[in-house]
């Protein structure tokens, strides 16, 4: 069966874990495991803050727009902003890459949501946007029985 939703909020980062409780709760009618769980949470947090911090640059009057997407085993999420784009989409996927250093920001973003989701999509367009693509197959969480 599938089933969808969407999600629209403003660019601020208090919103960044609004979103990926509202994920991990739609992704959990999967019972998926709890490190499934927390990885999906991960890279939600993770790419909502790259649309917050690098998209708007910290400008609150951007939106985030969240799709998932669940149907069968799998979990399909595109996470887009309409903020100032990716230049070098390559340079940013490498680790520890950041355009942020003043803000400690690790770099580690992308290589956080290539480890933790099966497939990663990224297209940026300058001054147009980002949308990253996430999917994940996941397994059923086996309770075991006494």
């Amino acid at each position: 069966m599938r089933n969808e939703m969407q999600l629209q909020f403003s660019a601020l980062s208090q919103n960044e874990s609004f979103a990926r409780v509202t994920v991990a709760a739609f992704v959990a009618q999967l019972d998926p495991t709890i490190d499934q769980l927390t990885e999906i949470k991960t890279v939600v947090s993770e790419a909502v803050t790259n649309a917050i911090i690098h998209g708007y640059e910290g400008n609150p009057a951007g939106q985030v727009y969240i799709s998932a997407v669940i149907e069968d085993d799998f979990v399909d999420l595109i996470i887009r902003d309409e903020g100032i784009g990716i230049q070098d989409i390559e340079q940013a996927r490498e680790p520890l890459y950041t355009t942020k250093p003043e803000l400690e920001r690790s770099g580690m973003g992308f290589t956080i949501m290539e480890n933790f989701m099966d497939e990663v999509e990224v297209e940026s367009h300058q001054g147009m946007g980002t949308t990253i693509r996430l999917k994940k197959h996941l397994t059923k969480n086996k309770t075991l029985c006494n």
